[in-house]
């Protein structure tokens, strides 16, 4: 990824000692849109500067952007970590990329009772122990029927 005569990344430019790119290339790095780059930078969530008609964004920044960019994996409820998947706690879409099922089974066996899960704010989180059961006693039931019938 280094360009070995100027020891830096493609689009890298050098501005007065800082190393600096586009929006395209802050893009790029962290692998989503432009038009994301431009709403964090709107939102003062991403420090950058406009010289005369080109924003440039310093890599020190966007590593910072980057450090403390929301996701739901870090999320806190009651000073506690929401998904501590540690202490057997997880999330709707975590429970179904484990069980290899879509969310929405997942929310349907919450929903009528398969599977107990619990509202901690805007999120619903399962324990481990639900997982074990609703597996157990649902997917296995569903998984020998469908071999036999």
């Amino acid at each position: 990824m280094f360009n070995g005569s100027q020891n830096q990344m493609p689009g890298v430019v050098e501005d007065a000692g800082k190393r600096v790119v586009s929006i395209t290339e802050a893009a790029k790095i962290n692998n989503v849109t432009r038009q994301a780059i431009y709403v964090a930078i709107k939102q003062k969530k991403l420090k950058a500067f406009k010289d005369s008609t080109r924003w440039t964004i310093d890599l020190n920044d966007l590593d910072e952007y980057r450090k403390h960019k929301y996701s739901r994996t870090k999320s806190i409820f009651n000073g506690e970590l929401l998904f501590d998947n540690n202490k057997g706690y997880y999330s709707v879409n975590q429970v179904a990329k484990m069980l290899g099922v879509p969310a929405q089974k997942i929310y349907y066996a919450t929903r009528v009772g398969l599977m107990k899960a619990t509202r901690k704010g805007a999120a619903w989180v399962i324990h481990s122990n639900e997982i074990k059961s609703y597996q157990e006693n649902y997917l296995a039931k569903r998984t020998a029927e469908s071999q036999t019938g």
